[in-house]
């Protein structure tokens, strides 16, 4: 299995290679060269199955020879044995056909866990074998920082620096970045919004002589693996509703495009996925993209949702790379576009293409309330901003008759306690673990939203 960049500008790379990498030579992502069919008995295969399982089978295609059967099955199996839950990502049944997939019962109650786990452990395994060092660097609107950082504290082969808007997130998320003693962590506090810490990381990445100075790698969902292990849990959950035999709805709460992006890859390997639904917040150029067919940034707005707190959807380029047939000069004009003037505008036949198989919902504020709401009324269960956006655009995805849709429940209502506060009027029901770090002292670095501030910053502090 070989990959390529969206952008066609960039040398094919080995899976291995493509993980290390993060973000491709010439600015764009990187996606398979073509897509892995699992048959109907592989899928059928996997009902009944555990998740380990079914990911072993699922990975393995994406690596070919650079990580063999063994070495992945040994990679899996650590990776969700630091799970508190025995299925790892359960279904827990809502209202009839509608389904919660939780996600957050990982060490950071984040379904950033179920990718970074894995991530951490290819990622230290092929740097090892090859007597290498790697500096990590990140942005995170609240999730990505803490998972990562959990994921990769204390490894011998890396340094990681994750930028999070300063004020922008979240106390439980901040502090998950903030109150670890490993030497190898650094969590810098940027004066700015996500999109700032997310074009400060570009920026880096397309800074050759720095990229190969400190011999960066990326964690971001920019970087292929963390994709890749996403698409686990659609064929897990698909296969509790009758996968196969049985095509399934979802409904995701989209930030950066690249949870979603993962059900589009699992329905290109054979998944009968009916339909993906994009669950924005008032943040909704997606929802904007999906109406109109013109992609155009604004303002970020700070929201109870703030991993959802973005307008530059950077996933979102791998998804246009499929619709224009694969046309990578068509992809760069695009990109070109968005920068040079902060819009672009698809052609109708891409447009037409991505409703065929995806749809929107913009889900304000008081709507996340009211669901929130309404889901412990009837299910007398708490739920956090961003999977109630996922369950109120759910409500108004259009499937046909007898397709459940399935929506997925993206971090625990204890990261989010004023949300929870605000919607309940009680406190969630907080882990003892999260309860602890809470009183910790917090160690972080304030910094500019500067380039050179940052690349000086992290010249001083990385032993790559």
């Amino acid at each position: 299995m070989k990959y390529i960049s969206t952008r066609g500008q960039a040398p094919r790379l080995s899976f291995e290679d493509a993980l290390l990498a993060g973000l491709a030579s010439d600015g764009g992502l990187y996606v398979p060269e073509s897509w892995p069919r699992l048959s109907d008995a592989t899928l059928r295969s996997f009902i009944g199955a555990d998740y380990a399982t079914v990911a072993k089978a699922v990975l393995h295609p994406f690596m070919a020879d650079d990580v063999s059967a063994e070495r992945l099955s040994d990679i899996v199996d650590e990776a969700y044995a630091c799970f508190n839950h025995p299925e790892v990502a359960p279904l827990v049944a809502l209202e009839d056909g509608h389904y919660l997939l939780e996600l957050f019962h990982g060490p950071t109650l984040a379904f950033k866990d179920v990718a970074m786990q894995l991530l951490a452990r290819l990622m230290d395994d092929a740097l090892t074998r090859r007597g290498q060092r790697a500096t990590i660097i990140g942005a995170t609107s609240g999730d990505t920082g803490g998972a990562a950082i959990e994921a990769f504290k204390g490894r011998a082969a890396v340094d990681i620096f994750i930028l999070y808007p300063d004020g922008r997130v979240s106390d439980v998320q901040r502090k998950q970045m903030t109150t670890l003693k490993d030497a190898n962590v650094h969590t810098l506090a940027v004066d700015g919004t996500f999109d700032d810490c997310q074009a400060l990381v570009k920026a880096m990445f397309n800074d050759v002589s720095f990229r190969q100075d400190m011999s960066l790698a990326g964690v971001n969902s920019i970087n292929w693996a963390r994709v890749m292990a996403q698409t686990v849990y659609y064929f897990t959950a698909a296969a509790k509703l009758g996968a196969p035999d049985q095509p399934v709805a979802f409904s995701v709460p989209t930030g950066n495009f690249g949870d979603i992006f993962a059900g589009y890859v699992a329905a290109q390997m054979g998944l009968p996925v009916a339909h993906l639904m994009v669950a924005t917040n008032v943040n909704d150029i997606l929802a904007r993209t999906m109406d109109s067919g013109v992609y155009q940034t604004g303002d970020v707005v700070a929201t109870s949702s703030p991993s959802m707190d973005i307008q530059v959807s950077s996933n979102f380029e791998r998804l246009l790379f499929e619709l224009t047939g694969r046309d990578a000069s068509r992809v760069r004009g695009y990109m070109d576009a968005l920068t040079q003037s902060g819009r672009f505008e698809m052609a109708g036949d891409e447009l037409t293409l991505m409703r065929a198989l995806f749809g929107a919902a913009r889900i304000d504020q008081q709507q996340t309330l009211d669901v929130m709401r309404q889901v412990k009324a009837d299910h007398h269960m708490q739920i956090d901003p961003h999977s109630a956006i996922g369950v109120g655009a759910a409500r108004q995805a259009v499937v046909a008759d007898g397709v459940p849709i399935v929506s997925l429940a993206t971090a625990h209502p204890a990261k989010f306690p004023k949300a929870v506060v605000e919607a309940y009027d009680e406190q969630p029901d907080t882990p003892q673990r999260v309860v602890d770090m809470l009183t910790l002292e917090e160690n972080f670095i304030p910094v500019a939203n500067k380039l050179a501030d940052v690349q000086a910053l992290i010249r001083a502090k990385a032993q790559a």
